[in-house]
């Protein structure tokens, strides 16, 4: 586990064999009481630290504070950084009471806020993994040279008599350049935002599921011959998961109904704005958006809050958002 070497802490807890005997002692370990042939292994062994509690976890700036009372009170302690992201504070057993009375009486007399800072602009790369399947389906059905459009769009006649994959087929369809393109860059925007909060990557897949039950639900709501295609459900479906992301994320001390649920409000504006026009499928962007406030929930909110790496995971979601496609696909083109 990664260690963070603070520099408020005192010298002598920067290294275990600078601590003096009247601080922090160290039980010797069936290595240190070894024959000295022990000493003569290659690799060095890591040092031993005593048994400790952690007896705080915050934000950097929550830790360096509580770092502050515990030195001011002669107790000694450690920070650590953890694999999801926050620091702790870790300290001996006999500690723990005294520590945590003077953090209490502390935090009594300054409330830590719980605060949501704006976060810088970023660009990332990972929607346009996500964007290069409706690209590529749609310029190939623009050659003409495959039959995509008839098989592939959501017809709720058909959908309806079993053709249930259509509800897949039909994001990666387009009408013209114009369609293809507005949904490309909105995509892109909606898309790049979810990143500062968590990897899009491990969320992919079930915003491509939202997307397709938008469009069953559509076909059950009219139940005629009404055609559909686009990426603007799963644009949509990205809205929904992103308002719910950012209203988990306010502060507990936000006051009054409307700014509580700002995030909500305002990406049902954005929303409304953006899904009404012309030959727009009205039905199947409320539906989208709908359905991805539910994957909104899917991340715990400590990963939201101290933000989540890249890993094997990512890699997976993506091989499965492209899995739904192609699957979808074969059965259409059967």
């Amino acid at each position: 586990m990664p260690r963070f070497m603070s520099p408020l802490r005192p010298r002598y807890m920067r290294s275990p064999s600078d601590i003096p005997k009247e601080g922090l002692q160290i039980t010797p370990t069936p290595q240190q009481t070894a024959p000295d042939t022990a000493n003569d292994s290659e690799n060095p062994e890591e040092p031993q630290y005593p048994e400790t509690v952690c007896a705080s976890e915050g934000t950097f700036r929550q830790i360096r504070d509580d770092s502050l009372v515990l030195l001011s009170q002669g107790i000694s302690h450690r920070l650590i950084r953890s694999e999801e992201g926050p620091f702790q504070i870790f300290i001996l057993p006999e500690h723990e009471d005294r520590a945590r009375l003077q953090l209490a009486l502390y935090r009594k007399e300054n409330p830590p806020k719980e605060e949501n800072p704006p976060l810088p602009l970023s660009f990332s790369l990972q929607p346009l993994w996500v964007l290069l399947a409706p690209t590529i389906v749609t310029l190939i059905d623009f050659t003409d040279k495959v039959n995509f459009h008839t098989r592939g769009i959501s017809d709720a006649s058909k959908v309806l008599k079993g053709e249930w994959w259509r509800s897949f087929t039909a994001q990666t369809l387009h009408g013209d350049v114009r369609h293809l393109a507005s949904n490309l860059l909105c995509g892109y925007i909606v898309m790049n935002m979810i990143t500062f909060r968590i990897p899009l990557l491990r969320l992919a897949p079930f915003i491509v599921i939202a997307s397709a039950i938008a469009n069953l639900c559509v076909s059950l709501t009219v139940q005629t011959n009404f055609r559909s295609l686009g990426f603007s459900t799963f644009v949509f479906a990205a809205i929904g998961c992103l308002s719910v992301i950012e209203f988990r994320l306010m502060p507990k001390e936000t006051h009054g109904l409307l700014r509580r649920f700002a995030p909500l409000c305002g990406a049902a504006s954005l929303a409304v704005f953006l899904g009404l026009g012309e030959n727009a499928d009205i039905l199947g962007h409320a539906y989208g958006f709908i359905a991805g406030l539910f994957c909104g929930f899917i991340p715990s909110k400590k990963a939201l809050r101290w933000g989540t790496p890249l890993s094997t995971i990512d890699g997976i979601g993506l091989l499965l958002y492209y899995a739904f496609y192609i699957v979808a696909w074969k059965l259409a083109m059967a």
